[in-house]
This record gives C-alpha cells, structure tokens and sequence, in this order.
C-alpha cells in the first residue's frame, strides 16, 4: 500500500488549492456585497436576518461546488 498522497509536492498543492478556494469564495463574497443595496454582513449578523443568511449560505455551498469541479478538472 502506497502513500502517495502524503508526498510534499501532492500536499503543497492541496493546500495551495485550498487557499485559492478560500480567496475565491471571500473575493465572491465581497463582490455579492457590493452589488445589493444593503450591507450583507450587517444584515445577518445585526439585524438577525435568518433568510439572508440561508441565501449566503447556499451562495457559498454553490461556489464552493464550482472551485471543487474548477480544482478537480
């Protein structure tokens, strides 16, 4: 049984794919904010809006699923 997946060069590259994802989601994130006429986070996080937050939500589980099929080829 070979461990390939713990080599140096497959583990940089899963973290470095992992960091893109994670830029990818938040630069998405910001751009969404921008677009609606209201701030998102103070939306959720203040003004305790359940529906926005199941809409982020899904926004993030859809964009994730993109950079995991962009990731996985």
């Amino acid at each position: 049984m070979e461990l390939d997946w713990l080599k140096p060069g497959v583990v940089l590259g899963s973290v470095m794919y992992a960091l893109i994802g994670v830029a990818v989601l938040w630069i998405s994130f910001l751009v969404i904010d921008k677009l609606t006429p209201y701030k998102l986070w103070e939306e959720i996080c203040d003004r305790k809006n359940v529906a926005l937050a199941i809409v982020v939500g899904a926004m993030f589980i859809a964009i994730g699923q993109i950079v995991a099929a962009a990731i996985h080829g």
